[in-house]
């Protein structure tokens, strides 16, 4: 029997396309060609995974921070280009609080005969296989699960952890190492420092002796220059896409990042993750995946599970107060710890810090 032509849906930003990696790797060993349908946020990391043959493009208007009007049109070009690929199977990605069903619907007005996602809302025929995911799963292991009911599994000798092609060498751009990244913006604020705590930990970390390297996106520069100040190197825009800044981050001893796709580029490429994990979404679900990392962050705020785009709460006390302590001392106790092994399905190590010892394997915040 031949392998199935298979497109793999994962819409919504770069870091839930790279979480998707292992699942699209599964999905890749079992299938004669894969395509990954995402939207425009998700493009420059779905061009980085190992497996994909194909990226297909379509701003869905039911995802994203700033989500596409409805257009008939683009639903109906949708639509042909998928029919068009001819493809046997498909898996729909979703975050546990979204539904697959619209884009389900689409796949099937495209002939695609059948389709698998995890759903709480009944799908009538649009589902195939309607899968129920485990309470609390990590997304990447959730779509694994997923991939593995489908019948797709890791070929022999994949980890499961997340992976992009090699990144290029980016000496030029960072120096020699050692070297520290920190990279301060998030495209949700409340999973962020605010500018002036973000500059205090470079200065903080320079004066233990790290050298800091601060990255950021063309649209950052002003950020990452206020954060580099002095006591780092700014790198604010002069990374000119995803691939070279995994490349930056690839060289890292370690990166000290909120919860946003550099969190989860970094773990791609294998480094250590200081995580300062505001609780509006659960660590449980979105830490940092496959690698030795440390979460940072009050967990029980008040905002913890609001989903909230921007703090709720005056002084933004979840990650601004985090001390300087617990920033260098989370680096520094996971400094050399590159290429660790990860721990059962996936799960990183998780380090303890000077003040408190963590819960081993939950990722629980000091």
């Amino acid at each position: 029997m031949n392998a199935p032509r298979t497109l793999v849906v994962r819409l919504d930003s770069a870091g839930d396309v790279l979480l998707a990696g292992p699942a699209v790797r599964a999905v890749a060993a079992g299938s004669s060609h894969t395509t990954l349908l995402c939207g425009p946020q998700g493009a420059p990391a779905a061009g980085l995974l190992p497996g994909v043959d194909d990226v297909l493009l379509y701003d869905a208007p039911w995802v994203g921070l700033e989500p596409a009007p409805v257009s008939r049109q683009d639903c109906l070009d949708l639509v042909d280009a998928l029919a068009r690929g001819r493809y046997d199977r498909a898996l729909v990605l979703v975050s546990h609080h979204q539904s697959p069903l619209p884009v389900a619907l689409l796949l099937k007005l495209a002939g695609i005969g059948w389709t698998a996602a995890d759903s709480e809302d009944y799908p009538g025929s649009l589902l195939d296989l309607r899968h129920r995911r485990r309470p609390g799963r990590h997304e990447a292991q959730a779509a694994l699960d997923l991939a593995l009911s489908a019948g797709f599994a890791l070929p022999d000798g994949d980890p499961g952890t997340l992976a992009v092609r090699p990144p290029p060498d980016t000496t030029r751009l960072t120096g020699p190492a050692p070297y520290v990244v920190l990279h301060p913006g998030a495209a949700v604020p409340a999973r962020a420092w605010s500018p002036r705590r973000a500059a205090r930990a470079a200065a903080e970390l320079a004066a233990a002796g790290f050298r800091v390297v601060v990255t950021g996106g063309p649209a950052e520069r002003s950020l990452t220059a206020e954060v580099a100040g002095r006591h780092g190197l700014d790198l604010g825009g002069a990374t000119k896409d995803l691939h070279q800044l995994a490349g930056v981050l690839a060289g890292a001893d370690a990166v000290v990042v909120g919860n946003t796709g550099p969190a989860h580029l970094a773990a791609a490429v294998g480094t250590p993750v200081v995580s300062l994990f505001a609780p509006v979404v659960s660590a449980e679900r979105w830490r940092p995946y496959g690698v030795p990392h440390v979460l940072l962050g009050d967990g029980g705020a008040p905002c913890a599970g609001s989903r909230a785009r921007r703090c709720p709460i005056a002084g933004h006390p979840c990650l601004d107060g985090i001390g300087d302590d617990q920033v260098v001392a989370a680096v520094r106790a996971l400094g050399g710890r590159k290429g660790a092994r990860p721990g059962p399905e996936g799960t990183p190590p998780v380090r303890s810090l000077p003040d408190g010892p963590l819960p081993k394997d939950q990722g629980a915040p000091v």
